[in-house]
């Protein structure tokens, strides 16, 4: 995500600072008015929520060293107190911790709470752009939905897909699917019956494949994608034709 300037910020920006509670002033007092009479300021708040959320969902819980906090404690100059509301203490004027939004809003559960206090007392309230910068492309590492394609008939699996809290979508194939001459691969989804199957990639060869969704809505639980057998160049009638190798749904990433 490129950096902009704070006086004509983008609202996805905003909203992202909005969440982690890295907003003050006049800044603050604006986002909070807006989340009750912007519609799409409140909507890419909310996008924002879900996708820190997963970091909660998704994190390992990691238990600290019996050392950590003397040494968190030596780079900040403070006396070390090893419970958690003593380092509160020391932090003092810190706003990230008193922002009870930032905690609440984002979900984020003590593993990643953690993490992050140790990066605030190492000195990152110095560099909060950065921040939201690395949690961001965080949040964007690991997929939020996973589908697996199977075959019907010999339940093998032939393909992963991995959707991501960035909209980009991939297919990746688990085995070598042959694709005769004059023939290709076409790549499916359905979201919603009403509106029938689309049409997200095409491949002559059994490959990684980045999926066109973009003009589609969000990815979600239970979506459906497959991959069919077409005449080369894909379906002439943007349904699909030919046979169906391999298919499933989407379920949360664990």
């Amino acid at each position: 995500m490129s950096m902009h300037d704070d006086t004509a910020r983008p609202d996805d920006d905003l909203a992202a600072d909005y969440v982690m509670g890295l907003l003050e002033g006049a800044e603050l007092a604006t986002a909070e008015q807006r989340m009750t009479t912007d519609i799409v300021f409140a909507k890419a708040v909310n996008v924002w929520r879900e996708r820190l959320s997963d970091l909660d969902a998704t994190a390992e819980a990691l238990e600290p060293s019996s050392d950590l906090w003397g040494r968190i404690a030596d780079s900040t100059r403070v006396k070390p107190a090893i419970p958690l509301p003593g380092a509160r203490a020391a932090l003092g004027g810190a706003t990230l911790w008193h922002n009870i939004r930032f905690w609440r809003g984002a979900g984020i559960g003590s593993a990643f709470a953690a993490l992050l206090l140790a990066v605030i007392l190492i000195g990152a309230l110095g560099t909060s752009r950065q921040l939201r910068n690395e949690l961001i492309a965080l949040a964007q590492s690991k997929p939020v939905y996973v589908a697996v394609l199977v075959n019907d008939t010999t339940r093998e699996a032939g393909a992963i897909v991995n959707a991501f809290s960035n909209g980009r979508v991939e297919l990746i194939p688990l085995q070598n699917i042959e694709v005769p001459a004059g023939r290709t691969l076409q790549v499916w989804t359905l979201w919603d019956r009403a509106i029938g199957p689309k049409s997200i990639g095409l491949t002559g060869q059994s490959r990684t494949l980045q999926l066109d969704l973009d003009t589609l809505p969000e990815t979600v639980a239970d979506q459906l994608f497959e991959i069919t057998l077409e005449p080369e160049g894909g379906s002439p009638i943007g349904r699909p034709t030919g046979p169906i190798l391999f298919k499933g749904n989407t379920a949360r990433a664990l």
